[in-house]
């Protein structure tokens, strides 16, 4: 069998792809400097080249564009790099199609490799034996990723009871994850953080980022989740229905009558950061 079929292959659809882009939230400066931080402190400047593993529609990508000299995207999905490309204006960021676990770049060339919201679904082993293969001395490893439980606030309601919608909402979704993800994505990140045999390693858990978004955005966004997806597939009635309900209920909480009403969503991040070792 051929090696790449390891990778879970989803969010490959051109609907999913746009609504990606649409909807899948990046992290804020404020996270990405930390990466930058951590890269700066163990190797220096210039950032010369970053790439970023499993881009999707490239939202990372774009960050990481303002820092480095160059910066390459690699997703398996044609679909998702077609609507990252349509996105791509600055002159630095390039598209790849490949895998994960066969990155095509050479022995130590790369400053930084990180996957934002993607390493859950690599071959992940074989991508940490990759990332290591492709980093430069002391380059940078930062693997970034959300929990569906976001929170939602708005003036003037009550926090906790739009938040047992919410709840209720990713309960409701729950059944219809991936096996391959377990009960929580986040444990799959710290054992990869204590498997990797870096001296120089940081691991950071409870990082909320908060934005403002129309209520219709947030919908979008958790239906964007390969858990509602799956659920999509399998009964759209049923996937319709549930996302009907919820936002009905939530302007029922925030006593609105449209969608395009803003609201504040809170995102958890969790992530890790590793540096190679200059004696490998």
């Amino acid at each position: 069998m051929h090696q790449t079929a390891m990778t879970y292959r989803l969010f490959e659809g051109k609907e999913h792809a746009a609504s990606y882009w649409k909807y899948r939230i990046s992290p804020s400066d404020h996270l990405i400097r930390q990466l930058l931080d951590f890269l700066e402190k163990h190797r220096g400047r210039p950032f010369e080249l970053a790439v970023d593993v499993g881009c999707g529609s490239g939202q990372g990508t774009l960050l990481l564009s303002k820092h480095f000299a160059s910066v390459v995207g690699t997703d398996v999905s044609p679909a998702q790099l077609e609507v990252a490309l349509q996105q791509a204006k600055e002159p630095n960021i390039t598209y790849r199609q490949s895998a994960a676990e066969e990155l095509p770049f050479a022995d130590s060339s790369a400053d930084l490799v990180t996957a934002m919201s993607a390493f859950h679904w690599f071959d992940r082993p074989r991508f940490l034996h990759e990332a290591h293969r492709v980093l430069k001395p002391q380059g940078s490893l930062a693997l970034l990723n959300y929990t569906i439980d976001m929170e939602l606030s708005y003036p003037d309601c009550c926090k906790n009871t739009l938040n047992q919608v919410c709840k209720e909402f990713y309960a409701t979704l729950q059944p219809y994850r991936s096996p391959h993800l377990g009960q929580s994505s986040i444990e799959l990140y710290r054992e990869a953080y204590a498997s990797i045999p870096y001296p120089n390693k940081e691991w950071h858990e409870c990082f909320w980022d908060t934005r403002s978004m129309p209520l219709s955005s947030y919908m979008g966004l958790v239906e964007s989740f390969s858990s509602y997806q799956a659920l999509l597939r399998k009964d759209p009635h049923k996937a319709n229905r549930l996302s009907q309900d919820v936002c009905e209920r939530l302007m029922s909480v925030m006593k609105v009558t449209s969608a395009d009403t803003e609201v504040t969503v809170a995102v958890k991040y969790f992530y890790l950061l590793a540096c190679k070792p200059q004696e490998t």
